[in-house]
């Protein structure tokens, strides 16, 4: 009787090793930018936003400052945008080529790589359609719109967007995934570049990760809640009577 073979599947995160060519570089430069820029700029986004929270004149106070920084457009092109479409491309490329064993091996470590990959395409929509809304349709926020400065229409834009139900759902959805992606990032960057070392610390990562993934989703969903509050109601209305020529001695 043949004896009975047993695959042992090794847990944990392979390091990022040298001597592998080009793809070595690729993939040390796709977890890199996941974190500087691309999270650097999650954080700051989401701190930006928040400050909607304290109303549609706090909120246009800090487009202005983020429009009105040198180079602005320019900033926007190489901090960010380039570095998210590799980020993401490259992402979907290493996805595709792996061999997903969710089914086979049902571990935790196999369900997160799973959660990761479509958290990650989840939030790439979510983001895409941000930035289509944002900075492509209406009101242009570092230019002006019939002589009134586009950060004074900014809170009113976001606010026409979300209050409408399927936009603010899509919204939700997008929060949660950008925000366990990105957390869960940090964990894979860490243990891959060795700075998580060893089971214990890797588990203790993991709380503060997961600890991070609910402090973004709070934010973003108070963030939301601010722009949908009947305490601010009616910016979006402005924004609507400006594009037609009549600012009505607005205040800015």
């Amino acid at each position: 009787m043949a004896a009975s073979a047993s695959t042992t599947v090794r847990r944990g995160v392979p390091p990022l090793r040298a001597g592998q060519g080009n793809s070595f570089l690729l993939r040390r430069l796709h977890s890199l930018s996941g974190i500087i820029p691309v999270g650097a700029f999650l954080v700051e986004h989401f701190v930006s936003n928040a400050f909607a929270t304290n109303g549609p004149h706090a909120y246009a106070e800090q487009v202005k400052f983020l429009t009105g920084l040198p180079f602005a457009e320019v900033l926007e092109w190489v901090g960010i945008y380039i570095p998210l479409l590799y980020h993401a491309i490259y992402g979907f490329y290493i996805w595709f080529r792996g061999e997903g064993n969710v089914i086979e091996y049902p571990w935790s470590g196999n369900w997160m790589y799973t959660a990761q990959r479509w958290t990650g395409l989840i939030a790439f929509i979510y983001i895409g359609w941000h930035v289509y809304t944002m900075r492509v349709l209406g009101p242009h926020l570092f230019g002006a719109t019939n002589g009134v400065p586009g950060y004074f229409l900014a809170f009113g834009k976001v606010q026409g967007e979300v209050t409408i139900t399927w936009a603010f759902l899509f919204y939700v959805v997008g929060i949660v995934a950008a925000s366990w992606h990105f957390a869960y990032g940090i964990w894979l960057f860490c243990a891959k570049w060795g700075i998580a070392a060893g089971d214990s610390a890797r588990k203790k990562l993991g709380y503060v990760c997961v600890a991070i993934a609910l402090i973004f989703m709070f934010t973003g969903f108070a963030t939301l809640w601010a722009f949908r509050s009947p305490k601010w109601a009616g910016e979006d209305k402005k924004v609507q009577q400006i594009e037609q020529h009549q600012p009505d001695q607005l205040n800015y």
